[in-house]
């Protein structure tokens, strides 16, 4: 005999689910009033109402960082607007995720993460993905998040956390794009010479003075784009090379991430 569809009854689907009264309402009546059958179609519905929204661009979200015991996660989780990037379900799924990749590893996170997200895309009505994920080890790290939207870790070999910590700072205000000049691949120094050269063409200067410009230009990008040749952003009378060496440090790893 089916089960009488009580208030109390929805509003116990709705306590565990998070989802409207109207779809646990219809839930419920499906399933006949049977709370394990309602739980299963609500998550039915859930996967389908993802999957209908997967061709959207999800372009906003936030990141976070976990760290302790040696080690730091960093996981990316984007949405298609800040309205929901600020929203309690999307921050604690963002949340679970990060703990989740920190106490049992990213790839368990990634093959439980689609349970997670689904409701919380039923919920809120936009297309929820999971980002980048990292996790660094070291036994002097770093990190720094602004705005929810840059995530930065960095692992030393010497130094202190509190340096790790400035240098990631830094990272995220100067963005560089390589750690050292011999991160910058050929292709790329390729690519910004003809670029240089276009420009330098239209320049009424003899050729030799028109190859110390190119070689100024190149040298000059590349060095505002490398780390360590960036100016320290806390001491303009340092780079982050001498920050380094002056205190017994080298960096090992740097990751990531800008939504």
């Amino acid at each position: 005999m089916p089960i009488e569809i009580t208030t109390k009854l929805i509003k116990e689907l709705r306590d565990a689910t998070g989802i409207s009264v109207m779809q646990c309402k219809n839930a419920l009546e499906e399933a006949e009033g049977n709370m394990d059958k309602a739980l299963a179609i609500l998550k039915k519905i859930s996967s389908d109402i993802a999957l209908k929204k997967a061709g959207r661009d999800a372009k906003d979200g936030r990141v976070l960082i976990k760290e302790g015991d040696g080690k730091a996660v960093l996981v990316a989780l984007h949405c298609e607007t800040d309205f929901v990037s600020k929203n309690d379900d999307f921050v604690n799924l963002l949340s679970s995720l990060t703990d989740l990749a920190f106490k049992e590893g990213i790839e368990k996170m990634k093959e439980k993460s689609k349970e997670l997200i689904d409701p919380i895309i039923q919920k809120t009505g936009e297309k929820i993905e999971l980002g980048e994920t990292f996790e660094i080890k070291g036994e002097i790290l770093g990190n720094y998040i602004h705005n929810n939207k840059i995530a930065v870790v960095v692992s030393l070999s010497g130094g202190t956390k509190d340096l790790a910590r400035d240098i990631a700072m830094h990272i995220t205000a100067m963005k560089p794009e390589y750690i050292s000049e011999k991160d910058i691949s050929e292709e790329a120094k390729k690519t910004m010479n003809e670029i240089f050269e276009k420009e330098i063409a239209e320049v009424d200067k003899p050729k030799e003075i028109k190859e110390k410009m190119l070689l100024g230009k190149i040298s000059t990008y590349f060095k505002e784009k490398t780390l360590l040749s960036q100016v320290f952003i806390k001491d303009q009378s340092e780079t982050i090379e001498s920050l380094l060496s002056k205190n017994k440090a080298e960096i090992k790893e740097v990751k990531s991430y800008f939504i």
